[in-house]
């Protein structure tokens, strides 16, 4: 590897890396929880210890979907920044460590409280059901630190704009900075939530809740928190992947557009999750699934132009006919091979969100099966086997070591056990979900339901895949180990691919800020406004709630 390369500077890495460590060990805990989950739903595990089946499911839901994705994306994120803007000043720093110590202490709070069954809320939280008020106390410390690293982020920004006036910042800093803004903003609804609502409530000071209100905060944060996962893989799709395939990036201008349009259109739309709850109106539910099929437009860009870079570099290299590229690409690299079979996968992926985004489809699939399925599919499949192969990279780079071919090998057969065990649990999701199955339900709850007998094999292909999965997962932190601490030293490269020769100059406006957050506030306001006034002014009697603890 060459030693010139720009390398992030070690101080930098040293916060990298304590987010990646973090994010690794709530895999391996997430992990845990989802296999019992399996084993348990298949009947072929009785848990011991008086543990609940749902407070395995609160803990898979919270460690995976919030922490594990959390702490990897800010990790992540911070190397970017370091890589493309240069070694950040010590107010950046002390920004991301105060945010890092703050959601460490968050996610401790909360997993203790998940533990001791005193959270067993599941990942949504709904109300009326109640948790000890420190388990959101835990979840607000872990948004509020994630909001400082945040502004470290956009503080990096602004520095290097201010000494290289005029310039047009890197695209990986550029892209850092919207998934930051996209975070921020969304987060800003189940922050609302928590403190005025369910902190008050759990700790006694009212007696009742709007739980309307709740959940339409809650999915005004919880779909833009699918493009906080997504958007970090797209940075990896777009900007690193063309470097290691020996291409370049197709176009500057189009990524950027599909940033902006996803920090548009992903906020403005949580009621296609409440499609079927009563209190809200269905022309503001038209309105926000209109809004909903909008982000479809820089999906399809970004899929033209990943698979234009991939013919671009193929045909550079000596490609004939319609699809010789498709040979030309490194099949036996994982840090393509990865992100490329969670590229591939998001295709089924996004259908299946288009159809649970459709009014009419959604009352097909809606609270099954399916839409667990679909979420195993876009942020455990998509996203986390693009973080793998980001890991593959990136850990070594801020180790100073190198991604060796033994481990290389074992990086592609992690990938395959991954892909072979999502196939197995997550095709029998879908497809028991066509036939009924209840999500958020143990077996053991409805072997009386007259057709549960037909569910047996598939929650028996659940409990296989979920094994295989576990399995993939013990093999990806073997190769974390190795890549730590044992690896050759030496200096792996942080793929960062130029921009084509032959694109289009991008336009200055894709940096004005003001126009950005301008309108997708606008678009919010437009969106919620009149319907939460409505929930606020014609509440129905609030739910005391169920405590659990």
């Amino acid at each position: 590897m060459n030693n010139s390369m720009t390398l992030v500077d070690r101080v930098d890495a040293k916060l990298c890396m304590s987010h990646i460590w973090v994010a690794l060990t709530a895999l391996f805990l997430g992990a845990i929880a989802g296999l019992l989950q399996t084993l348990v739903r298949s009947g072929t595990v009785t848990l011991p210890a008086g543990i609940g089946y749902y407070q395995l499911l609160t803990a898979h839901g919270v460690l995976l979907g919030l922490v594990f994705t959390t702490f990897f994306i800010m990790g992540f994120l911070f190397a970017a920044m370091s890589r493309t803007t240069g070694i950040m000043n010590n107010a950046v720093r002390k920004l991301g460590w105060l945010g890092f110590i703050l959601m460490t202490a968050g996610t401790v709070l909360t997993v203790i409280m998940i533990l001791l069954n005193k959270a067993t809320v599941l990942y949504t939280f709904y109300a009326p059901l109640q948790a000890s008020p420190w388990f959101y106390i835990g979840l607000t410390l872990l948004v509020v630190g994630s909001w400082i690293s945040g502004f470290g982020i956009f503080r990096q920004h602004y520095l290097w704009k201010k000494t290289n006036k005029g310039k047009l910042s890197p695209l990986l800093a550029f892209m850092a900075v919207v998934t930051m803004l996209l975070w921020l903003i969304s987060t800003l609804g189940v922050a609302a939530a928590v403190l005025v609502q369910f902190i008050p409530w759990s700790f006694g000071w009212v007696d009742t809740i709007n739980i309307l209100l709740s959940r339409t905060l809650f999915w005004y944060f919880g779909h833009p928190l699918v493009y906080f996962w997504l958007l970090p893989a797209y940075m990896c799709w777009y900007v690193v992947i063309p470097k290691i395939i020996g291409g370049k990036v197709f176009s500057d201008s189009l990524a950027r557009l599909a940033f902006i349009l996803f920090l548009l259109f992903s906020i403005p739309v949580g009621f296609h999750h409440q499609l079927l709850e009563p209190g809200i109106s269905t022309g503001w539910k038209f309105l926000q699934v209109v809004l909903t099929f909008m982000v479809i437009i820089p999906s399809l860009m970004t899929a033209f132009s990943l698979f234009a870079t991939f013919e671009l570099a193929g045909r550079e290299k000596g490609a004939k006919g319609l699809f010789g590229w498709f040979k030309k690409l490194p099949w036996k690299d994982v840090r393509f091979f990865a992100p490329m079979v969670g590229m591939l996968i998001f295709i089924p992926a996004g259908a299946g969100g288009i159809i649970n985004a459709s009014n009419q489809l959604n009352q097909v699939v809606h609270n099954t099966l399916w839409v667990t399925g679909h979420f195993h599919l876009t942020v455990a499949t998509s996203v986390a086997l693009t973080f793998f192969g980001i890991s593959y990279w990136l850990v070594p780079h801020l180790t100073g070591r190198t991604l060796t071919s033994k481990l290389n090998k074992l990086g592609i057969m992690q990938t395959i056990l991954w892909a072979v065990g999502m196939f197995f649990m997550s095709g029998s999701m879908h497809t028991v979900g066509l036939f009924g199955a209840p999500r958020r339900t143990a077996y053991t709850t409805y072997n009386d339901h007259p057709d549960a007998l037909g569910w047996i094999p598939y929650q028996t292909a659940m409990a296989i895949g979920g094994t295989i999965l576990f399995i993939a997962i013990l093999l990806l932190l073997y190769i974390f180990i190795r890549l730590v601490f044992f690896a050759p030293k030496g200096a792996e490269e942080f793929p960062v691919g130029e921009v084509a020769d032959a694109s289009e100059a991008t336009p200055k406006i894709f940096e004005n800020w003001k126009v950005w957050i301008g309108i997708t506030v606008g678009l919010i306001l437009m969106a919620y406004t009149i319907p939460v006034i409505d929930m606020i002014q014609h509440a129905p009697p609030g739910s005391p709630g169920f405590k659990l603890w």
